[in-house]
This record gives C-alpha cells, structure tokens and sequence, in this order.
C-alpha cells in the first residue's frame, strides 16, 4: 500500500460477543495509531461498547430497513463514500461484506481469516490445539493493512460511578459483587440451573450477586433465584446496554457461559470465569486477557469429542449435559480464589 490509510472503516456487525470482542482490539489500534480515524460498522443497538473510545465513531447499519438487501447495501456503501474511507477492515467476512466489498472497488479492503479448515479439524477431531484467538484474527486484518498491534498491555476504562438510579436498583453495601449471566445461544452451552442455582445460594451468603439476562422465560428464571435468596438481585430486563455496562465495570468477578457477557465484561477489564460446555476455548473465542484457568470445561473423558461444533449448535445425543460434568463446589472455589 502506497499511502498509509488516514481513516478506516471497521465492520462487524453482530454477534453481541463477537462485537464486544473487536472492543479491547479497536482499543489498542487508537493508542497504537493514535492519528488514524476509525469508524465502526455495526447494528445501532451496539453503539455502547463504543463510548470509551477517542478517534472512533460508529456508523449504524439499519439491516432490516434502508440497508436491507442488495439495493440497501448499495446505498449504505454510498452513504459511507461521503465519510472519505482510505481502507476498510472487514472483521465479518459475510455475505453482505462480500457484497459491500464489490461496492468499494478500488480501495484496500482486508478480510478476517476465519481459519475455517484449522476450526473444522479442531471440531472432528483431528488436531485439539489451541487456535489463534479471534482477538488476534482481528489484530491480524489491521497488519494487513500496514498497521501491526500488540495487544499484550491492554488499558481499559475506569469503573463507573454509578448513577441515582443504578444504586437504587443495586444497593450500596461492602460486599464483593459478582456478576452471574447464565444463559447461553444453545442450551448446550448452559450450565444446568440446578446446579447453578448451588452456585447462587452458596456464593449469596457472602457476598452481592447481580443476575444478568434476556427475554421474559429468562427474567421468570431469575426472578425466582432472586426472591429465594438474600444479596441476589436479577437485573435482566430492567437496564439498558449503557446502564449494563456500567454496572458491569463495577463487578469484582463475572461468572459466564461461552457467551457475550463474558465478552462485555472482559472488554472493561474486569475478571472472567467461564463455562464452557460443548465448546472449548481452543476455538479461539474465549474472553480477552483471562487466565487458562478461569476457563472452566466440561470432562473430556467423559466427552471426548468435545468440541462438537464452534457454536454450540451441534451436539451428539448425550452431550448436552456435558457441563454437569463441572462440580458446583469447582465453580464456587475458583470464584473465591480470585476474590
């Protein structure tokens, strides 16, 4: 490339755990590269992973309305040409990048690797091996570009003071708050919530816990955890994604399937455990700068072809179960290490 690009457009659009992963990347890219513009892709409903940051602005795609389609797509590209993009790091590699990409012809446009065949031998298990982490896939499209980063120091933001009404909702008290979000896409990927609700109980006695959640089966679920037992409070459906941030930069520890809130959490800084069931971090989507072992994983004597899939979506019969093979008291103790 002859000329270094000034200002470069980033897209990933969804998943919610694969966005928040470009966070902690994107972060060191703008104290790496302090003088190159960013401007970031991605549903609207994301635009809070973003508020950190000096040099990025985020450019909301509207997928199920004006840039729907090929002709939607279309126009995003030319609503996009009137920012004066040098470059474009497409961290999606999807159908509708591929499109937008015949739309910028001429202009460098660097596509993630997935390193779909290493994933797929990893799953069929012909090579269990740790893979390059999507972090670093990530990192790798900006080299491309001529911009190498090193994401071994990362700098994240402070803990939020918390607003009037996030205290009132949370409590002011001493003890430690652990955050606990324990659905996943897949139920394959879920802890049991009998076993999990052990966890709850026993963690409760001495210490904050914060339930994180969705839809109305799952707030039913952790509303019956949190009228069961003292220091348990189930935020779900009452915060929005800025409000959860905020009160997830304050957590001592969160506790998460293999699912987008260990993502959010870990691009604040703050502590990860994970439960990974069917999955295995060796895909390369565990959560950023997280020891090994505060990934927690399932019996593979038990279950010797896990990983069954990258998603979780795909499961032999028998298998998704495979995270009781994770003891309560494993789960509880690694948790009271780290605090």
């Amino acid at each position: 490339m002859s000329k270094k690009p000034k200002h470069i457009l980033v897209i990933r659009l969804s998943a919610m755990g694969d966005v928040a992963m470009t966070v902690p990347v994107l972060k060191a890219f703008t104290i790496q590269y302090p003088d190159v513009k960013l401007t970031v892709l991605t549903r609207e409903f994301f635009i809070p992973f973003f508020r950190n940051f000096d040099n990025v602005s985020v450019f909301p795609a509207d997928l199920k309305g004006t840039h729907k389609g090929i002709f939607g797509l279309y126009k995003l590209s030319k609503e996009l040409k009137v920012l004066q993009i040098d470059a474009i790091a497409d961290l999606h590699n999807v159908l509708r990048t591929n499109i937008l990409k015949c739309f910028f012809l001429g202009k460098p446009f660097v596509q993630i690797d997935k390193g779909r065949a290493e994933k797929k031998g990893l799953i069929s298990g012909k090579a269990f091996q740790q893979l390059k982490t999507t972090h670093q896939r990530y990192a790798d499209v900006f080299r491309k570009l001529g911009f190498p980063l090193d994401l071994a120091n990362p700098k994240f933001p402070n803990r939020v003071v918390l607003n009037s009404k996030l205290q009132d909702i949370v409590g002011t008290d001493i003890n430690k708050w652990i955050g606990i979000a324990p659905f996943a896409a897949h139920e394959s990927k879920m802890y049991p919530l009998d076993l999990m609700e052990q966890v709850i109980e026993s963690l409760s006695n001495n210490h904050k816990i914060l339930l994180f959640g969705g839809g109305s089966k799952e707030v039913e679920i952790l509303n019956s955890f949190q009228n069961k037992y003292k220091h348990v409070i189930n935020l779900a459906g009452k915060l929005t994604l800025d409000e959860e941030l905020d009160v997830i930069s304050n957590l001592d520890v969160m506790l998460s399937m293999d699912s987008g809130n260990a993502h959010m959490a870990a691009m604040l800084g703050v502590k990860v455990i994970t439960i990974w069931g069917v999955t295995h971090p060796y895909a390369g989507f565990a959560p950023f700068n997280q020891p090994d072992d505060f990934a927690l994983l399932s019996d593979r004597e038990q279950f010797p072809l896990i990983p069954t899939s990258i998603y979780g979506n795909k499961y032999p019969e028998g298998y998704e179960d495979a995270s009781r093979s994770i003891a309560p008291q494993t789960i509880i103790n690694k948790i009271e290490s780290i605090l």
